[in-house]
Parts: C-alpha cells; sequence; structure tokens
C-alpha cells in the first residue's frame, strides 16, 4: 500500500469491499504519521479508531525514523 492509496480508501475515492483493507489503509496513515498532517477529520478518525482497537500505536525505536511511502 502507498500513501495516496491509503487516502484513497479512507476517504472513500478509492473502494474496497473488505474491512481489512480499509482498516489496514488506516493502520498504514498512522504508522507512516501521515494521518497527523492531512486535514484534522483524519486525525480525529484515528484518534476514534485508536479508542475502539481497531488499529493501534505502535513504538517505534528512537533510532527508526517514520518512513513515508508514496
Amino acid at each position: 500500500m502507498n500513501a495516496m492509496e491509503a487516502i484513497g480508501i479512507a476517504e472513500g475515492f478509492i473502494e474496497t469491499d473488505s474491512e481489512e483493507r480499509y482498516v489496514e489503509a488506516w493502520q498504514f496513515l498512522l504508522d507512516t504519521g501521515l494521518v497527523w498532517s492531512l486535514q484534522g477529520w483524519f486525525g480525529r478518525t484515528a484518534v476514534s479508531m485508536i479508542e475502539a482497537g481497531q488499529i493501534i500505536v505502535k513504538e517505534v525505536g528512537e533510532d527508526e525514523p517514520a518512513q513515508v511511502i508514496l
């Protein structure tokens, strides 16, 4: 998955009939940190999904920077 695909799935302009793929897109946005750089709706939705246990905040070591795949 890349950033454009994940954003498209999250926003709904790229269709997916799989809940797993939808959650995977949000997890990608969270893991890369992109979710915090996009419109506020993305961050608020991510927080709701984290609180609901749908996506998970992963710890990143100090020597492991987040990677953005475009």
